[in-house]
């Protein structure tokens, strides 16, 4: 009998010929996300220098932390390999069947060809239409192959009715995506109202969706601030000097949006809970 923890090759690991790990060149953008292996810092690449100690790599993971490493032979992880990164234009080529695995506008690798999950009994509530768009225009390819529906509410006022008539379960899980979710507002208290081990409430502290989005990535400075009182998004309009057409305005918001590196993590991270919470136990 063969034991399971040796295999027949009693060759000294020391004497044994490294196989060869493929390279890739460290071209910024979000299609190319990588591990560093002594770190287990996961982020896309967005920027690559030379420097006096050798090239080195930057990386952004998708809550917008920056790390900077050298790239060293083996050290990174592409999809689950090792890989060896070196600077753009000096790739020898990657070894036949590691192609550059193709991310989604979350960050996930793609599923060339997957079709849509049939929708499961669980849901993702969210706020508003445009909650409800800026949810699907990122994690859009990865809620089809879970078979998640996001619906949009129109204000949480009604919840909790909501949530006894949707009788969510262990196999119907629901998570709501609340607005301006911070201690002592109306919405905390509606999220205390209903929360339960079947019912996750997640949410951002902005006054409304709109913040979510980088003012970078829209091409201002920040977010202006509005007088209490005054309709947001029409203040913000103003200060802009945009035409007051919220739902123009809001189109135009909606295209600067790419990828989760166009999102402020305060969102992120509350999304990806719930889209966890909802699939738990799946196969």
């Amino acid at each position: 009998m063969r034991s399971r923890h040796y295999d027949s090759d009693l060759t000294p690991p020391w004497k044994k010929p490294r196989q060869p790990v493929p390279e890739f060149p460290a071209e910024p953008g979000p299609d190319l996300v990588v591990e560093e292996v002594t770190t287990g810092f996961c982020g896309a690449v967005i920027r690559s220098e030379k420097t006096a100690q050798g090239p080195t790599v930057t990386l952004e993971d998708r809550f917008g932390k920056h790390r900077v490493f050298p790239m060293e032979p083996r050290g990174f992880l592409l999809d689950g390999e090792v890989v060896t990164l070196v600077p753009p234009g000096t790739a020898a080529g990657a070894a036949p069947g590691t192609a550059r695995p193709q991310r989604t506008a979350s960050g996930s690798v793609a599923v060339p060809g997957a079709r849509a999950r049939v929708a499961r009994a669980g849901r993702i509530y969210v706020e508003g239409r445009h909650d409800a768009e800026l949810v699907e225009r990122v994690w859009g390819d990865d809620l089809r192959i879970e078979g998640i529906v996001v619906e949009y509410l129109e204000g949480i006022d009604d919840l909790p009715s909501i949530v006894r008539d949707f009788a969510p379960g262990p196999d119907a899980r629901l998570g709501v995506l609340v607005d301006h979710l911070v201690p002592g507002s109306k919405e905390s208290r509606i999220a205390a109202e209903i929360t339960g081990e079947d019912v996750l409430v997640v949410g951002h502290p902005y006054i409304d969706v709109w913040e979510a989005v980088k003012p970078s990535s829209v091409g201002i400075e920040a977010w202006p601030r509005v007088p209490r009182g005054q309709d947001w998004k029409t203040g913000v309009c103003r200060a802009l000097g945009w035409p007051e057409n919220t739902g123009a305005a809001w189109q135009r918001i909606l295209s600067a949006v790419r990828s989760y590196k166009d999102l402020e993590p305060d969102l992120l991270g509350p999304v990806e809970h719930l889209i966890d919470h909802v699939t738990v136990g799946s196969s």
